[in-house]
Parts: C-alpha cells; sequence; structure tokens
C-alpha cells in the first residue's frame, strides 16, 4: 500500500513502487499486533523473573541476601528521606513473590492487564529505591502501560479464555 505514489493509468505499479509495497507488507507481516504484544510481555517479564530468582533459597524461602538487602541495602528516597523499608522481610517476601508470579502470568498472557499493573507498581516502588535507574525503570513502566493499555494480544490465554466464553453463549 503506497499512500504517497498514484498508480499509472494501466493499473500496475513502477518497479520500485512494487519493491517498497512488498518491503512494507513484509515488516507489518513480522510486525503483527499479537507478535509485538507477546514480545512487549516476554520482555517486560525477563528483568523481574531475573531479579526474583536472586531472592529465593527454596520453595517459599527467602535467601538471606533478600533480607538483607532490604534491611540494610535497600532505602525508600522519599522526601526528607532516604527511609528504610518497613518490614523488610515481608517486603523482601512480597517482592520476590511479584517477581515470580507476575513474569509467568505475563509470558502466559493469563491476568495480563493485572500482571502489568503489578509490574508498574513494582516499577514505581523500584524508582524510589534505585532513582538513578530512571532510564530503564521509564522503559520498564511504558512497557507496563502498553500491556495494560492494548492488553495480552491474540497469542495469550486470556484470549482463548475470552473466545471459549464467548462461544459458549
Amino acid at each position: 500500500m503506497i499512500t504517497d505514489q498514484r498508480m499509472p493509468a494501466s493499473g500496475s505499479l513502477p518497479p520500485l513502487g512494487l519493491l517498497v509495497d512488498k518491503a512494507n507488507q513484509l515488516v507489518q507481516t513480522i510486525a503483527a499486533p499479537s507478535v509485538i504484544q507477546l514480545v512487549l510481555r516476554i520482555a517486560l517479564a525477563v528483568p523481574f523473573w531475573r531479579s526474583g530468582m536472586l531472592k529465593w533459597g527454596g520453595f517459599l524461602r527467602l535467601n538471606d541476601t533478600a533480607v538483607t538487602l532490604f534491611s540494610d541495602e535497600f532505602m525508600l528516597h522519599l522526601p526528607g528521606g532516604p527511609y528504610h523499608f518497613p518490614a523488610p522481610a515481608v517486603m523482601a517476601f512480597l517482592s520476590g513473590s511479584g517477581e515470580i508470579m507476575f513474569p509467568i502470568l505475563l509470558v502466559l498472557g493469563l491476568g495480563t492487564r493485572f500482571a502489568g499493573l503489578g509490574l508498574l507498581f513494582m516499577t514505581v516502588i523500584v524508582e524510589l529505591t534505585v532513582p538513578d535507574g530512571w532510564p530503564i525503570h521509564l522503559t520498564w513502566a511504558a512497557m507496563a502501560l502498553g500491556i495494560m493499555a492494548y492488553g495480552p494480544g491474540s497469542l495469550s490465554l486470556d484470549h482463548l479464555i475470552c473466545r471459549a466464553r464467548s462461544h459458549g453463549r
């Protein structure tokens, strides 16, 4: 589809126009919305998953480093602060749990908008903890907002569940 060039009277595109049209079709096929939404979900899931895996020492057992980070190292940079995290063991557990569960939900495309909201909230907390990391945090926030706004796409369990529910009516 070429918008800036007029079609010749014969109805065929000039060779360069045909090449541009084919390239455009190829790009649109590669960048299909469902593929973009899947890649976006995976791209947001990966850094949180990797961070979450570092916090666990076994099933539902945080490692000592995770708790130490929240009690001694991590600080909330709020006006008048920085401040220590309240209940560091609880915060470490919630953080570690969210960093595992939300990425799983994102990759599966299950409860996708909820998982995106959870990771957006976590991104805000991370930004308050590590304010110098704002360039990457802004990227995470943009991905989370995109997921929340446009949903999981057709390559997701959410989509399959919605289709099954609509066929069952």
